[in-house]
């Protein structure tokens, strides 16, 4: 081999060499390009999740406190009837009502009337 030929296969290996390793960053290139489009659609889709829960929760805890709210209020009509229920079980306060109501008083017992003035 000559002194050419063998400066023609150095080229012809640095050649090679330098194909492989532009073939290698390619591929590279290529995993990083899939890598970063996975984790762009994958940060898209988890910020969108993301916020479409943080709505959700947002009304869920609206309803919750008007739900609360009725609960309490519900509450506090179910403590008036059974005070009222208690009241009306009570002998004495039937007869108030009797006689306030409907005039009805006790045999023997004198009604004194009294007029209200308007100011």
């Amino acid at each position: 081999m000559g002194k050419y030929a063998a400066k023609e296969q150095e080229r012809t290996q640095a050649r090679t060499t330098q194909d492989s390793k532009t073939v290698q960053n390619a591929g590279a290139r290529r995993r990083l390009m899939i890598w970063l489009t996975f984790m762009v659609v994958f940060m898209g889709w988890a910020g969108y999740t993301l916020i479409s829960q943080h709505s959700q929760i947002a009304d869920k805890s609206t309803e919750l406190d008007k739900k609360k709210s009725e609960q309490q209020m519900t509450n506090q009509t179910q403590d008036q009837l059974k005070t009222e229920v208690k009241r009306l079980n009570d002998p004495e306060y039937i007869g108030q009502l009797a006689r306030k109501n409907y005039g009805m008083y006790l045999p023997g017992e004198t009604p004194i009337h009294t007029e209200e003035t308007n100011p």
